[in-house]
């Protein structure tokens, strides 16, 4: 078996992507010896996704289901694989023939979650292409900067969010990038998108021949720091993710059904709600649009075995759930952000399954720790998923004993590769991933989260996790949503400060002030509680739903 530390010789015609890897003492260990993962030397990881299931006889099965414009109204659309694929062979032509893209070239895509969103992913790395996704709610000014790095010469964008990335092909507009020269519209009717295109190429396409250590996937974080990264994964890291994760925790086959919330521009969304249903011949429902009612319904409606969603929509679920049937879902899959206990116990105590809570990353491209079912441990996250090593170390990246918070650090198939940044020195210390968390993981190997890194307050020479006091406030009836932040102070170093969201009902006043104050006494140690409270009414957050806690600490500061 080849060494994932060593690259192969890259199929790529534009030398970009290999080019602009981070130098390679710079890399994390890549560790396969626990993964049982062995693909060979040349594979594409679209082909793999969708057509080997038809070369193996299962073209009839349902792989994804959405909807598509219609003359009047959007329509329902349920795809075979068959009929998935050759979509995927008509839009690799576009690429290939109608927009002369050759294999690394970087092309931008931009849309909600769809089948064409969908069909453009697996098409444009059938044509051996480095896909580059957004989140729809993105600017001008931020896919300049996304445009300009990656070096995109080429766009994807569904009709309907057209205009901000045209900003960035007129010259006259303050963000204008002139290595972008094509942009295609999907999702239209209209004689030059992308699907009037298609109907021109009607025979198969054979895809692109691609290296396993290929670029394939630049995947942009989602900005809770304000300064978002590009994060370099592999045809090898897309296909990986699919068998470990979703294989030995959730135990994936082909009956399931998937539906959830993420962007498939988040690579929480991308493995949860495309690539693990395809890659274990299953289906998935692409919701463009959802509220916590919809996506029960969608639950409901297509015997959804698997839901991808925030904590905050499993809350905002919880009050709702026993006005649906949800009895075929198996497993309910949280990741993003932190799991408040008190979510946690909503949702079961409504008739949801168990929360199968997760920690992972972009740079690491999914969830490596986690666990489900009978195997969850209240309080923890849960162990490391199959393939994986994980080790809480001191700031001397020793490791410390059971029981002692420290810094998460992580390695396994997939691992950190920064597109052109200093940050890489960062996140990777002597060959491990350093996600930026405090954990403590106890003698039977379960890790329990007590926040990030820099959320960590010091204050009076005490340590206060953030995520431990939201935890309690959110027991209280008023609130609906908050965060705490550790606030400047002369005398104390930091105090705690909280931002809540209050039910409706409920008034802003001190008297409130005072009795969430006095309930985190009576809940948790006194030193801990928000000595101020500021009633927001709405919480800062990514397109993701992550919080950006930078944001309120700006507002503290």
């Amino acid at each position: 078996m080849h060494d994932w530390n060593l690259l192969l010789p890259s199929g790529h015609a534009d030398s970009f992507a290999r080019d602009h890897l981070p130098p390679a003492d710079q890399w994390p260990v890549f560790d396969i010896a626990g993964a049982a993962l062995d693909y060979p030397d040349w594979i594409n990881c679209g082909q793999e996704l969708v057509d080997r299931h038809v070369q193996a006889g299962k073209g009839e099965r349902i792989a994804i289901r959405g909807m598509a414009p219609g003359p009047d109204a959007p329509v329902p659309v349920a795809w075979t694989y068959g009929q998935l694929m050759q979509q995927c062979h008509r839009i690799a032509q576009v690429l290939t023939v109608d927009m002369g893209l050759v294999p690394g070239n970087r092309i931008l895509l931009r849309g909600a979650n769809t089948p064409m969103m969908a069909a453009c992913f697996l098409a444009a790395w059938q044509a051996g292409l480095v896909v580059v996704p957004t989140m729809p709610m993105l600017r001008a000014a931020e896919l300049s900067v996304v445009i300009e790095k990656a070096q995109i010469c080429a766009a994807l964008c569904d009709a309907a969010l057209l205009e901000e990335l045209q900003h960035c092909m007129a010259p006259e507009h303050v963000h204008y990038q002139p290595v972008l020269r094509t942009i295609m519209p999907f999702r239209s009717l209209a004689t030059d998108a992308l699907e009037a295109r298609m109907q021109v190429h009607s025979g198969p396409y054979q895809p692109e021949r691609t290296s396993r250590d290929d670029v394939c996937l630049i995947a942009f974080t989602s900005g809770t720091t304000g300064k978002p990264k590009g994060t370099m994964h592999f045809h090898r890291d897309v296909l990986a993710m699919c068998d470990l994760f979703p294989r030995s925790v959730l135990q994936m086959g082909p009956e399931d059904v998937v539906c959830g919330t993420p962007p498939l521009a988040f690579t929480f969304g991308l493995g949860g709600l495309l690539t693990f249903a395809l890659r274990h011949g299953a289906s998935t429902v692409l919701l463009e649009r959802h509220t916590a009612e919809s996506l029960l319904q969608a639950i409901e409606t297509y015997g959804a075995t698997q839901c991808y969603t925030a904590p905050t929509m499993y809350r905002q679920m919880a009050a709702l759930l026993p006005h649906y049937d949800v009895s075929r879902l198996q497993h309910s899959v949280s990741a993003g952000e932190a799991l408040p206990p008190a979510t946690r116990a909503a949702w079961t105590a409504a008739g949801g399954p168990e929360i199968c809570d997760g920690i992972g990353g972009t740079e690491v491209i999914h969830i490596y720790i986690a666990s489900a079912g009978a195997q969850v441990r209240e309080g923890t996250i849960g162990k490391v998923v199959a393939g994986y090593t994980a080790q809480v170390v001191d700031a001397a990246m020793q490791p410390v004993p059971p029981g002692t918070p420290g810094r998460l650090a992580v390695r396994g198939p997939t691992g950190c590769r920064y597109l052109q940044d200093t940050r890489q020195k960062e996140y990777v210390a002597q060959g491990w991933n350093l996600p930026g968390d405090t954990f403590v993981m106890d003698a039977d190997g379960y890790f329990r989260y007590c926040a990030r890194n820099d959320d960590m307050i010091i204050s009076a020479g005490y340590n206060i996790a953030g995520p431990e006091v939201e935890g309690v406030l959110l027991q209280h009836t008023a609130v609906m949503e908050c965060a705490v932040v550790g606030m400047p102070d002369t005398e104390r170093g930091q105090i705690v400060q909280a931002f809540v969201v209050l039910k409706t009902g409920h008034r802003r006043d001190a008297a409130l002030v005072l009795a969430l104050q006095e309930y985190v006494k009576s809940s948790i140690a006194p030193f801990k509680y928000p000595r101020k409270i500021v009633f927001m009414d709405a919480l800062p957050r990514t397109e993701t739903g992550k919080l950006q806690r930078y944001k309120l600490r700006q507002l503290a500061n």
